[in-house]
Parts: structure tokens; sequence; C-alpha cells
């Protein structure tokens, strides 16, 4: 049984609670963060506070802890739960009050809860063997750059490439990728280039996006941030996906086609060796 936090106190997860009238529930109002932990550490951890203090700000809500205090109550959850590898869910919502789609009074306190999940990371049998991915009509919103709870759209689409006998799905729209349901999209042109698209409302600004392009800075691999097309996908060397969820992973077919060789493809094998070693020495 894992002890998870709510609202200040930690507790069994068999008799934590929280309100039907809270808004995260019942309006989606609410943002949330997932940190990777790895040998019982938490990996990029800085990047994930500073974008959940952004996605806080852009939907005008304030969470009273400082990161210091919200990096104590990971560390606890870490040891209350033995966690060695898995993950952390983050979630903080606009509270619990009527319905009501203004805001509630001042005094209505955030609700902030937080739980682990363990789940092996480094040895994924997905990133041996390739992702197959297909492709989906990008029909969300557009401030996909703020980490909000409303994932309806990402969740019909993983079930429809389930249903497909694929792992996930790629968005696109105007006939380019935009990213993942969860995760940030990469290809490498046959000249080698690596391209993903570039920071925007459009996308969410990935913290192992980010730590992956320095790796690939360090690599010196060629890197353009631009949209890329559904049929550069088709021409590319390899394709694959970040995450904090996955790390790196590779991508070996899209709607049915080989990527490539239809096999994971050298780069992506770098980069997440690269990454998860540089991971293992930063974890904090």
């Amino acid at each position: 049984m894992r002890t998870v936090y709510v609202n200040g106190e930690y507790q069994p997860e068999t008799t934590a609670r929280i309100s039907i009238f809270d808004r995260g529930f019942i309006f989606a109002d609410g943002v949330y963060e997932v940190t990777a932990v790895i040998a019982g550490k938490l990996v990029d951890f800085p990047g994930h506070m500073a974008r959940l203090r952004r996605s806080l700000f852009e939907v005008e809500l304030v969470l009273p802890h400082s990161d210091d205090e919200v990096l104590e109550i990971h560390r606890q959850l870490i040891a209350r739960n033995a966690l060695e590898e898995g993950l952390i869910y983050l979630q903080v919502s606009r509270g619990a009050a009527d319905r009501d789609f203004m805001y509630p009074a001042e005094d209505v306190p955030p609700t902030f809860v937080m739980f682990t999940q363990k789940k092996a990371l480094i040895d994924n049998p997905v990133a041996d063997r390739g992702q197959k991915i297909i492709l989906v009509e990008d029909q969300r919103w557009h401030r996909r750059d703020i980490k909000t709870v409303q994932l309806l759209y990402p969740v019909l689409a993983k079930n429809r490439a389930r249903r497909a006998g694929a792992d996930d799905a790629w968005m696109v729209e105007d006939g380019c990728i935009t990213e993942g349901c969860s995760n940030n999209a990469y290809i490498v042109t046959q000249e080698g280039t690596l391209v993903t698209r570039e920071l925007s409302t459009e996308i969410l600004s990935g913290i192992t996006r980010q730590s992956v392009l320095k790796c690939a800075a360090d690599l010196q691999i060629r890197v353009e941030e631009r949209p890329f097309t559904v049929d550069e996908i088709r021409q590319a060397r390899e394709a694959f996906s970040t995450s904090a969820s996955g790390f790196v992973n590779p991508v070996v077919s899209v709607d049915g086609t080989a990527v490539g060789d239809g096999k994971p493809g050298p780069v992506a094998r770098r980069l997440r060796e690269v990454y998860i070693r540089a991971s293992r020495a930063m974890a904090i």
C-alpha cells in the first residue's frame, strides 16, 4: 500500500480523499507534473519545478509552498514508499467550491496531491524493440504549453493507438507533427540532422526534451528546431520520442510503414545512453 500526500498530510492510498466539488474533477481546473526517480533520486527536478511555476502562473493559480518544501515532500514520498525507480505525480487544482465557472473565493485553498508509481524506466522493453506509432489529427486547444490535467484527447488517441496494435499516437496539424500524446517527437534525417518542433504554445516544453537536446549538443549532433512533415518521417533515417516516463524511446514504424530500417536507430540509442548517464550523475 502506497503512502500518498494530500493537502499537507501523508496518508495511506486507501483512505486518501478529495472533495467531489474539487475543480480539478469538475472543470479540469488544475495543472500537474511528473518527475522520474532513478536509484531513489529525482531526475531534472529543477526543470519540473520551473515548468510547474510557469503553468501555475498561466492559469492564475498559486501554490503556497516553496520549491524546497515541494522537494522535501518528494523525498518523503520516495522514502516512505521505498521507491527506487519510477515516477512521482504532482497535481494542483483550484480547490473545492460549489460548481461555478467563476473562480472561488480567495480563501479557498488549492488542492495539492502527490503520489508515487513504480515503473521500470532504464530497462524498458519499449526502448529495446522501438515504438509503433499511428498518426491522428491534433484536436486539442491551443495552449499546449500549459501542463493542464485536461488530457481527454490524448487519452482517446492513446487508446485508438492501442486498438490499432500500436504503442502511441503522434498528432498532426497542417501536415506537420506537433507532438505525441505524452511526449515530444523527433526525426533524424538521412543527413544525420536531428529535427524537433520549436517551442511555442503549440507543444509542451518537455523537461526531458531540454536535457536531451543538451546531450545532442554535447555529442555534436546537428539540431534543427522546426516543424517536420508526415512525408519527412517517411524519408527519415530514424525517429524517437522523449518524456519523463520514457526517457528516449525509438520509433520503428508510423502508420504501419517502417521508419528507416524498422529498427531502433543509433542516434536514439546513443542519446538514451548519454541521457541516462547524465541523469544518474545529476539526480538529487
